[in-house]
């Protein structure tokens, strides 16, 4: 069983992810929810951010005004889930991030954790990108190649945007949350 808090994470970041998916919806492929998944991930293990990720694109991918396919509704299940499972592996790996104050001679920090995390958002979004690129292309029988190329400057605006999101912010909200303690609730 998930204890109370744990759930209540999951359901608060959930819904600020669709908040959020649902306020950028007039900008297509930018959205802060591939960040807060990773974060999620990050901060509660990577079970808890997989969750993030598919419980949003369960109420996001089925009232989504672009429309409803089952088919890609479950690829972007699989895909978003990428960013919560990267995001605990990375909590518990040599690219964990630091989350120490900088002192005066190390300015850089910041900087650095910040360009890390920007790199890795950019290519867990192209590995997502892939995946759904290549399971729409074969749902709605495209040629991949053709697929790819139409959907270029969705893709490109997905990555860059991602890169700038994990830069600027990644290591804001991991701190943020762990300041709020909740390593009771992840030990559970």
């Amino acid at each position: 069983m998930i204890p109370v808090k744990k759930l209540s994470f999951i359901t608060i970041m959930t819904s600020l992810c669709i908040s959020t998916n649902y306020l950028l919806m007039g900008i297509p492929n930018v959205k802060f929810m591939d960040l807060f998944v990773f974060v999620s991930g990050y901060t509660m293990g990577s079970l808890s951010g997989a969750l993030v990720g598919v419980l949003t694109w369960l109420v996001y991918g089925t009232l989504n005004p672009y429309g409803f396919n089952l088919p890609t509704l479950i690829a972007t299940c699989i895909g978003e889930s990428f960013y919560g499972v990267f995001g605990g592996l990375t909590a518990k790996s040599p690219l964990k991030i630091s989350l120490e104050e900088p002192q005066i001679d190390n300015r850089i920090l910041p900087l650095k954790e910040g360009l890390k995390l920007g790199i890795l958002g950019f290519l867990i979004t192209f590995m997502y990108d892939l995946f759904t690129n290549v399971v729409t292309a074969i749902v709605f029988e495209i040629p991949l190649f053709a697929y790819i190329i139409m959907g270029m400057s969705f893709t490109v605006t997905h990555e860059i945007s991602n890169f700038f999101f994990f830069f600027l912010a990644g290591r804001l909200l991991i701190k943020a949350l762990k300041k709020m303690n909740l390593s009771e609730v992840i030990n559970h």
